[in-house]
């Protein structure tokens, strides 16, 4: 049996693990899932205040919403970040996570790393759908446009996936492996143009610029501001890259994981 029908025969373990990820999220905590909403407006608060008080960033106006709070402009690219890190990271630990698991039962462990990224699927709507009230009631006549904001999210949830499953089992073999991603995700964080506008990027060398312009992210971000942010199509030619980007991404980490899985009970 191949791998995607391996997980399509498990999706009542997927299923199953996915509630318990959301029932074990917040279970302890006082707030609950208010934390989905406080933990990304903590850090637009934070970023808001350095970037658009400190450094005086500007947004742009929006094209079709006339939209020009800074504050928009971050959480427009904020939240689709903090989707794909969230992938990473909680994916990253799933394997090592449930080394009882693994050991002791023969299952897809592909649903383990899945049961986060539905995780992370739920939690980023439950953020997107406050964002987009946000928006509605600011102005923007985004609600056309909000099929391409769902495409974007299925395709950032490929692209996140792709690391999460190479990762998963790579930080098994390489237990710095988490140590050093953290370092990689926070460079890679400031290289995408998240908490300041895209145009700074033009006042950098070509060269520099030509390197940035190969950065997945950078297209993400610029793709659900334009649906979001703007309350406009996003260029086609864009679409058609991240669309590549993710199912290469994808494919790539799947195989690794195929790969690298088959001594996963030894090493765990």
């Amino acid at each position: 049996m191949n791998p995607i029908a391996n997980v399509i025969a498990s999706r009542e373990l997927l299923w199953s693990l996915t509630q318990r990820e959301l029932q074990t999220k917040y279970r302890r905590s006082f707030l609950g899932w208010s934390w989905s909403m406080l933990n990304p407006l903590a850090n637009v608060a934070m970023y808001g205040f350095v970037f658009g008080i400190l450094f005086g960033a500007k947004a742009p106006q929006g094209i079709n919403s006339d939209l020009t709070g800074f504050v928009y402009f971050l959480l427009c690219a904020l939240l689709p970040w903090n989707f794909f890190s969230m992938i990473i990271n909680t994916g990253m630990t799933s394997i090592s996570g449930n080394s009882g698991l693994v050991r002791r039962v023969a299952f897809p462990r592909e649903v383990l790393v899945l049961s986060n990224v539905a995780h992370a699927v739920v939690q980023f709507l439950i953020e997107l759908a406050i964002l987009i009230t946000i928006l509605l009631i600011a102005g923007s006549p985004l609600v056309p446009f909000l099929p391409i904001a769902i495409l974007l999210m299925v395709m950032l949830a490929m692209f996140g996936t792709g690391f999460a499953f190479a990762l998963s089992t790579l930080s098994v073999y390489f237990k710095d492996m988490s140590y050093l991603w953290a370092i990689l995700l926070q460079l890679w964080f400031f290289i995408t143009p998240i908490v300041y506008p895209p145009s700074l990027l033009s006042e950098l060398p070509t060269t520099f610029q030509q390197l940035l312009r190969l950065n997945p992210m950078v297209h993400f971000v610029a793709a659900f501001r334009d649906v979001l942010y703007h309350a406009s199509f996003p260029n086609l030619g864009r679409l058609l890259v991240l669309a590549v980007s993710s199912i290469i991404t994808l494919s790539a980490g799947w195989v690794v994981f195929l790969r690298l899985g088959r001594r996963l009970p030894e090493e765990v």
